[in-house]
């Protein structure tokens, strides 16, 4: 998964947004990763549950070209933690799509 990097201004960490997709990220694999990722249940439920802290947002679901992820992340170093523990499910499921960062206009929560 490669990730390139986002430019912090003043020094301050922002938030940044991730969206993967393409033809080897299907459902199945998916899945499959999200069922390493929590350690065999199959279910990642909270922003708690994801193996490192920083997940400010996650959805996933079937697009009209595609299996899609959009992450929302506190920080650009956030996400690159992340990345280090998911690059080694992703090539062991297959999943070779590049995913993009980049940081948001706009970002609301409740």
């Amino acid at each position: 998964m490669l990730i390139p990097p986002i430019k912090i201004e003043r020094g301050i960490a922002m938030a940044v947004v991730l969206i993967h997709e393409g033809p080897t990220l299907t459902q199945e694999r998916y899945d499959e990763i999200v069922r390493r990722l929590s350690g065999g249940s199959g279910r990642l439920e909270s922003t708690s549950d994801w193996p490192v802290d920083g997940l400010l947002m996650h959805v996933a679901g079937q697009s009209p070209t595609g299996f899609r992820v959009v992450d929302v992340w506190e920080s650009e170093a956030a996400c690159r933690q992340f990345a280090e523990v998911l690059k080694p499910i992703l090539a062991e499921v297959g999943v070779t799509d590049q995913a993009v960062l980049y940081p948001p206009h706009a970002f609301v929560t409740t």
